[in-house]
Order: C-alpha cells, then structure tokens, then sequence
C-alpha cells in the first residue's frame, strides 16, 4: 500500500470521514465492479457497495496496517454477498432487459446495432445469456470463488485469504465450479462453449 493510502486509512481509524471518503474515491470502482459481477444488476450492485463501504467504516478500528486494504474491503464484500443471498434465497430477481410477460406470450426488450450482423449478434446475446444463468445456477460460494478467481485475477492464496477458507476448501469450490458451469452450458447446447480456453 502506498504512504498516502496508509495515512487515510489512520485518519480514517482516528474518525476523520473526509478522510475515508477520500478512501471510497480510490476503492469505488474496483468494490462496485466486484458488486456487479457478483449480484448480475446494476441495482443491487449498488446497494451492496454502499453496505460494504458502511460495514469497512464500522470495522475500520480493526484494520491491521500490514494487510492489504482493497483485499480487506472485497472479503467484506464476498462475506456480505454471501450473508445476502442466505437471507434471501427465494428473492426473484427481475432483470431490465428480461422479457416481458403478455396474455399472448413474450415480447423482448432489446436494441440492436444496425451495423452489426444480426445473426452475429443474436448468437452473441444468446450466449451471453446461457453464462449468466449458468453463472446464476451456482450456489454464491462456488460463484464468488469463480469470480474471484477468472473476472477478478485472484490467486488461490488470496481468495483464501478475501473467503476466510482452507486453500483447499478454495480449489475444491473452483473445480465443483468450473464443472457445474461446464455441465449447465453444455446442457443447453451454447453454440460456441469451449471457444477461447477452458470454461
């Protein structure tokens, strides 16, 4: 961490909010990325970064200077992610750009580039969609450790250490991960599963 971190980070555990909004100014993007990618809108993505950044003020006193802030501040967000989803398992999410419901059937939202090839495009979107729900599927802790892990970079020892698990604990998650994706996209067939790498 740099000097200037730490000195914000001390302001901040004396009391000093101009200080640790100084800190929220630095951290915001890389907590609410990790928000969005873990509750899949843009909404809750939100709500979830402002508890995160509320929760990290509360506990701040607890910060130890010789960890890394932004590792501390996404095991605050896994951790309250995680404690969500337990709280609200039967929540039905829906999402802007869902089909809409009719008498007759359903009628999609959608805007397409005009310069794009359709087809393409289609395709495109329809496998977009099949690892979003693939990604959905997963139970939080096998998706948190794979976001970690593949969107965020992580290594192993560090979603350990963001999780509070055994580094076993963590390579058995990712594999039961990897192979439950793997299943749920091949099951529906997605027409470019396993282009570009390992799922």
């Amino acid at each position: 961490m740099s000097n200037n971190i730490v000195e914000l980070i001390m302001r901040s555990q004396r009391g000093e909010v101009d200080s640790f909004g100084s800190l929220v100014n630095i951290y915001q993007s890389k907590v609410l990325g990790l928000c969005l990618k873990l509750t899949g809108n843009r909404s809750d993505a939100e709500d979830l970064a402002q508890e995160v950044f509320l929760k990290s003020f509360r506990s701040l006193k607890g910060f130890r200077l010789e960890a890394d802030f932004g590792t501390w501040l996404h095991r605050i967000t896994v951790n309250m992610y995680l404690n969500y989803k337990k709280k609200n398992s039967k929540v039905t999410i829906f999402y802007i750009d869902d089909p809409v419901k009719t008498d007759t059937g359903e009628i999609n939202r959608e805007i397409l580039d005009e310069s794009a090839d359709p087809s393409q495009e289609i395709e495109e979107k329809e496998d977009r969609n099949v690892i979003k729900q693939a990604l959905d599927s997963l139970s939080p802790e096998h998706k948190a450790v794979l976001v970690l892990r593949e969107i965020e970079g992580y290594s192993y020892e560090e979603i350990a250490q963001i999780t509070q698990s055994s580094l076993g604990t963590v390579k058995s998650r990712m594999n039961r991960a990897r192979q439950a994706l793997k299943e749920k996209i091949l099951q529906t067939g997605m027409t470019k599963a396993g282009k570009g790498g390992e799922i």
